[in-house]
């Protein structure tokens, strides 16, 4: 069964499977169900073995085996090709976010950068290998994972799947290929992520009065200079990674009161702090939290409320040899690529992790995704997927 690549990517950006991001999920468009309906039917059109793993109410991975020329319990090879199903929301785009469309080489919709075109991509080369069987080639595992944009727990689910005998997973897998886009190169490290809330408090009052009162926003305003300070001075000097550069901190929501004519009881505010391939992420959030406690103008009054999200970030001390290897392929089919480190994360830091050596590899740009008329560039979409084809069917 072979499967139209553009055709396959219209159909998984036609399908809804937005991440609430923790906010009130209201609406069809949420969750990743329907496309985890969509890939049943198509591995049992491929003829493979598949497993669907729940991970939350309408949130399941699924899975599915190729098996490869020598069975992976008898000394062959175990590769995971992986890419999650959800997209981050559609507020404020400028294009209809299901409806794709194919224009000027590009095709149009949420996902189709992030990351359905990676997802398709993998697809389509692990149906031509299932079509082709050819000699040498490794078992494949082709897994869809739910909730990666806000917190990693498809990914985190799928590593313990591995270890159950009555799981797809023959055993842990040697080496794993994460989808995402990175134009084509091989991300070998990128950074993680702590995220936590910081809630300032007063007492509240009539804003005729606000002598009277203890204004939370006002309190905010100290500790947002510190954090600011923080990046610009701090973070540069907490570590380095020759691919990754330094850490990050950035504040991202902020939200306080009730009215304008009342003086505000409290005040919270989202820190994001992106860590370092090896880095401590909670030693990461306790060195931002104590920088702030050292400070006599933001110590009073602050919580810190326990992490929202904790996220290792990918090392690239136990990837080499995979990395050199899926690089050589996509030279050698593409006459170019790099092996890189980005700011963002994914699911490969879990299953680096888990001891599972693991790289990013996909069609795309970072710079289109969760864009406004997101779109992904159909040229690349075939050549990542002739590059995972020949890396599937490479005989060790």
């Amino acid at each position: 069964m072979t499967l139209n690549l553009v055709q396959t990517l219209s159909d998984l950006v036609a399908i809804p499977s937005v991440n609430p991001m923790g906010l009130p999920a209201a609406g069809p468009e949420f969750f990743e169900y329907r496309v985890t309906d969509y890939l049943e039917a198509l591995f049992k059109g491929l003829g493979l073995p598949y497993q669907r793993q729940p991970v939350e109410p309408k949130r399941e991975n699924i899975i599915a085996r190729l098996d490869g020329a020598v069975s992976a319990n008898e000394g062959g090879e175990l590769i995971l090709f992986e890419a999650h199903q959800d997209t981050v929301p559609v507020t404020g785009m400028t294009i209809e976010p299901w409806t794709p469309v194919v224009r000027d080489g590009r095709l149009f919709g949420r996902g189709s950068c992030d990351i359905k075109g990676g997802m398709a991509a993998m697809l389509a080369a692990v149906a031509r290998l299932a079509d082709e069987r050819p000699r040498g080639m490794p078992t494949i595992l082709m897994a869809c994972t739910v909730n990666e944009e806000h917190g990693f727990t498809g990914a985190t689910a799928l590593s313990k799947l591995w270890g159950q005998s009555s799981s797809i997973f023959p055993r842990k897998p040697d080496a794993a290929v994460v989808a995402e886009p990175t134009s084509l190169n091989v991300v070998v490290a990128h950074k993680g992520v702590v995220r936590w809330r910081c809630r300032t408090h007063g007492r509240a009052g009539h804003s005729s009065q606000p002598h009277l009162a203890d204004n939370a926003i006002y309190k905010m305003a100290p500790v947002l200079a510190a954090l600011e300070h923080y990046q610009r001075e701090i973070a540069p000097g907490c570590g380095s990674h020759p691919r990754c550069g330094s850490p990050t901190l950035s504040v991202g929501t902020i939200s306080g009161g009730l009215s304008v004519n009342t003086v505000p009881a409290s005040c919270t505010i989202e820190i994001d702090r992106r860590v370092l391939p090896g880095e401590d992420p909670k030693a990461a959030r306790d060195h931002v939290v104590g920088f702030l406690n050292s400070d006599s103008r933001t110590h009073a009054g602050v919580e810190h409320e326990p992490p929202l999200m904790v996220a290792l970030g990918l090392s690239d001390a136990h990837n080499g040899p995979l990395g050199d290897r899926l690089l050589a392929v996509a030279r050698g089919a593409l006459g170019r690529g790099e092996k890189i480190g980005v700011p963002f994360g994914t699911d490969a830091g879990v299953y680096s992790a888990a001891g599972v050596p693991s790289v990013v590899f996909g069609p795309g740009s970072i710079d289109q995704a969760h864009t406004a008329d997101e779109w992904l560039p159909l040229e690349e979409l075939e050549q990542a997927s002739e590059v995972l084809y020949q890396f599937g069917r490479a005989k060790r």
